[in-house]
């Protein structure tokens, strides 16, 4: 079977949790550096997919600065990443029928690798599902979702699933492992002491 190539993914920037950790509002446009986490996310996952849109509800206008598509929940009673994991694959359906998958990236983890969705595409054959891993640690808000799906999950979430762990395993995603070195690559911001943890490793971290 073909691989998978980048002009049949779309990509989707997840941005919808409540941030209560960091204090409410919009953690994704709080400040990493010289940008915020949203443009740095954006940045790392526009070359990795054929196109890209924003997962986030309430009134889209605030976004405006990444001039991407905004897309918000279906279903307000269904939260997390899954909803906006769901809501994407119906856009995509809808507006990107040619497009066959969904890569999704958590923008709250400012050092993802570049090259997640390539090696994704390298471990897998088409209709297949991938999870990020590393130190043996699964990172589902990372993945890459055939389209085709978008019934099961609507089902798996009006039946009560919420864990994206319990989704993944549920559809036995193909975990892809990433050595993170040094650097956790998978640095996940949810306080204002990760931000600052954050922006610490920026400073060394020269990718």
């Amino acid at each position: 079977m073909a691989k998978l190539q980048r002009e049949s993914i779309v990509g989707v920037l997840l941005a919808g949790g409540r941030s209560r950790r960091m204090g409410g509002g919009d953690k994704c446009l709080k400040q990493l550096g010289e940008t915020t986490l949203l443009a740095r996310a954006q940045e790392r996952a526009q070359a990795q997919v054929g196109y890209l849109i924003l997962s986030a509800n309430g009134d889209p206008g605030r976004f405006r600065e990444a001039g991407l598509p905004v897309v918000a929940d279906l279903d307000p009673a269904h939260g997390g990443p899954l909803a906006g994991l769901l809501s994407a694959m119906v856009w995509t359906a809808a507006m990107r029928p040619a497009a066959s998958h969904v890569a999704t990236f958590a923008t709250d983890t400012p050092f993802f690798p570049r090259d997640l969705v390539a090696r994704f595409c390298d471990s897998l054959s088409e209709g297949d599902c991938a999870v990020a891993q590393s130190g043996g640690q699964a990172h589902p808000t990372f993945g890459l979702w055939p389209v085709r799906l978008r019934q099961a999950l609507r089902d798996f979430l009006d039946g009560g699933g919420r864990r994206a762990n319990d989704w993944a395993a549920l559809q036995m995603a193909r975990p892809v492992s990433f050595d993170t070195g040094p650097d956790n690559l998978f640095f996940n911001v949810n306080t204002p002491d990760d931000l600052a943890v954050a922006a610490t490793m920026a400073a060394l971290i020269s990718d």
